[in-house]
């Protein structure tokens, strides 16, 4: 199947098998997202969301975050590792959003991508979720092993794969796009043991490691119930 015809088929069968992407943190504001979207590296969504209720609690805003003691709030963030740092980072991007930005997240991927603790991927996921801005294309662990596998990029680099994304993917889709490949890496196409014969993307797919198992449409359903 020539590339801009299978690229069509999996556009297609992603939005059939994920038609309500998401991002899987708890946040009511932007700046509580991007909290959470700090916490999370090398940590999981549910360990963050089991955190951030008691954070947000004792610091409701953006200064009152950045004015706390370090050894407080490592205290709260422990249990979603490297929380030396991650303290650090949070209330670092907290009084920088509290000294320059009155307390909100600007629009603006260079402004966000200046806040302690934040790189490209942070930056997509806040302005992408809480504000629908396509700045990119989020490239996570989970995103990038998928888009390898898919064979959509060679790169390691999370930032050279969000380039080869966005060369395949529109630019209005960018946004649940990065949430669909997130998605499907962290329910389907897992690091061990993908569900390659369950997944709808199967014949489209160059590292499908076993037969699909009954019609694409069938799996999709299967996968959109599974991801809820």
């Amino acid at each position: 199947m020539p590339a801009p015809a299978r690229h069509e088929e999996l556009r297609k069968r992603f939005a059939k098998a994920i038609p309500h992407p998401r991002c899987e943190l708890d946040f009511e504001t932007p700046w509580q997202l991007l909290v959470a979207t700090i916490l999370s590296a090398q940590s999981t969504d549910a360990t963050v969301n089991r955190v951030t209720p008691r954070l947000f609690r004792r610091w409701p805003t953006a200064e009152k975050l950045g004015r706390a003691r370090q050894e407080a709030v490592e205290k709260v963030v422990e249990s979603t590792g490297f929380f030396r740092n991650k303290a650090k980072a949070i209330r670092g991007a907290s009084k920088k959003l509290a000294d320059e930005h009155g307390g909100e997240v600007p629009r603006d991927m260079d402004a966000v991508c200046a806040l302690p603790g934040v790189a490209r991927k942070t930056a997509n996921v806040v302005l992408g979720t809480a504000y629908g801005i396509p700045t990119g294309i989020i490239v996570d662990t989970h995103a990038g092993r998928v888009a390898r596998r898919l064979g959509l990029s060679r790169a390691e680099d999370p930032i050279e794969v969000e380039r080869d994304l966005c060369a395949v993917f529109p630019e209005r889709s960018w946004v649940d796009t990065g949430h669909r490949l997130v998605l499907h890496g962290r329910y389907v196409c897992k690091s061990r043991q993908p569900l390659c014969a369950d997944c709808a993307l199967n014949e489209v797919c160059p590292s499908a490691a076993s037969a699909p198992r009954g019609r694409w449409t069938e799996r999709a359903r299967r996968e959109a119930a599974l991801v809820g």
